[in-house]
């Protein structure tokens, strides 16, 4: 053997060492997670969009990371979800924060409020301008960790089986619709009612509701709300742009490796832009088929309603400042957003839109 094979060997030899030594320092444990979820399983958009999450974070993981995911009903019923994660039985759950007002009214401002923000200026907040700073706030002190992972983008009114010509219509009404926008058709006289979305069809098509908002036309003519009722109404005030959330118990969490949680963080953030992409992508030709084909009628609200909307929503949020400090200051933050993003879109994405659609006629 000459002296470079005798190099080269002993080259060769402690890379090999190097390699079994270092093998057992840089392994990672297999995490193993339950995810419980709010939505049917299959579930277009909604559910497919945090099964799609799931398999991305397993995926992206190469597999290290094994999320078991449970539809609503399938381990416990869809509003337990957050209780089954913040005592821990589960370490993550999707769905919308909107759903634990109960619990504290500023986790609704983390899904939509009524005359809330759009989806893009709903990134805006959270991201920069000290909305995740406050739902760390809020739910920390339920033990819980939140983060952005889908949005449905600006939903529509709802379904009601006659015509909204004033605020007087919509007096005894039983409306399904959760979240701060329930409490303004409240205010209205109205009667809403919190219903998980797998319950929606029976009710109204049995007459326990008279009115329902689901989501927008790609959701609701796959659940054929249409049977039911046929005015349709638009814009939604009490859902400009809807975000959904996973949620993470807040021990385990902190227990991840810093790699691990920003591995999460991606996957959701990514499901955050997918999902409103898919929605946005299918609600103009649904739309379109549930009034050429399905024969609904179409409606928007009148101005004299939407102030209304407005009065109501104003004496709403007084409610929701008084009930605790850290509500008020959720509710100050999202004021400031609204104003200071709001004034940039009017001149930007609004004005537009506005020109192009009317230029080509749209």
């Amino acid at each position: 053997m000459n002296r470079r094979d005798v190099l080269k060997g002993a080259a060769f030899g402690a890379v090999a060492a190097a390699g079994t030594v270092a093998a057992p320092a840089i392994a990672k444990e297999r995490i193993e997670v339950n995810m419980v979820s709010t939505w049917p399983r299959d579930f277009p958009g909604l559910g497919t969009g945090a099964q799609r999450f799931a398999e991305r974070v397993t995926a992206m993981s190469d597999g290290r990371i094994q999320i078991t995911y449970y539809a609503a009903g399938e381990r416990v019923k869809p509003f337990d979800s957050f209780d089954e994660v913040a005592s821990g039985n589960a370490q993550m759950y999707h769905g919308a924060e909107y759903y634990w007002k109960g619990k504290h009214p500023g986790f609704a401002y983390f899904t939509a409020v009524p005359f809330g923000l759009t989806a893009t200026e709903m990134n805006a907040w959270i991201r920069f301008g000290g909305g995740q700073e406050l739902w760390d706030k809020l739910a920390g002190d339920f033990g819980v960790k939140g983060l952005m992972c889908g949005n449905t983008g600006v939903q529509m009114g709802g379904w009601f089986r006659k015509e909204i010509k004033s605020a007087d219509d919509l007096k005894g009404l039983k409306i399904r619709m959760p979240g701060l926008g329930g409490d303004v058709m409240s205010k209205l006289g109205a009667s809403p009612v919190s219903l998980p979305g797998g319950q929606i069809y029976e009710n109204l098509v049995s007459g326990a509701i008279d009115a329902t908002e689901w989501v927008g036309p790609w959701n609701d003519q796959i659940m054929k709300l249409y049977e039911a009722a046929k005015f349709y109404y638009y814009p939604g005030m009490h859902e400009p742009g809807a975000m959904l959330s996973i949620g993470m118990n807040k021990k385990w969490w902190d227990g991840l490796s810093k790699a691990d949680q920003l591995l999460i963080e991606a996957a959701a953030s990514m499901e955050n832009d997918v999902m409103l992409s898919e929605y946005n992508a299918k609600n103009g030709a649904a739309l379109k088929a549930l009034v050429n084909e399905q024969g609904v009628k179409l409606r928007a609200f009148s101005d004299d309603v939407y102030d209304s909307f407005g009065e109501a929503a104003d004496e709403v949020f007084e409610d929701v400042k008084k009930h605790s400090p850290l509500a008020k200051e959720i509710h100050e933050s999202f004021v400031a957003a609204r104003a200071d993003i709001g004034a940039w879109a009017k001149i930007s994405d609004q004005a537009y839109v506005s020109q192009r659609n009317r230029v080509l006629g749209l």
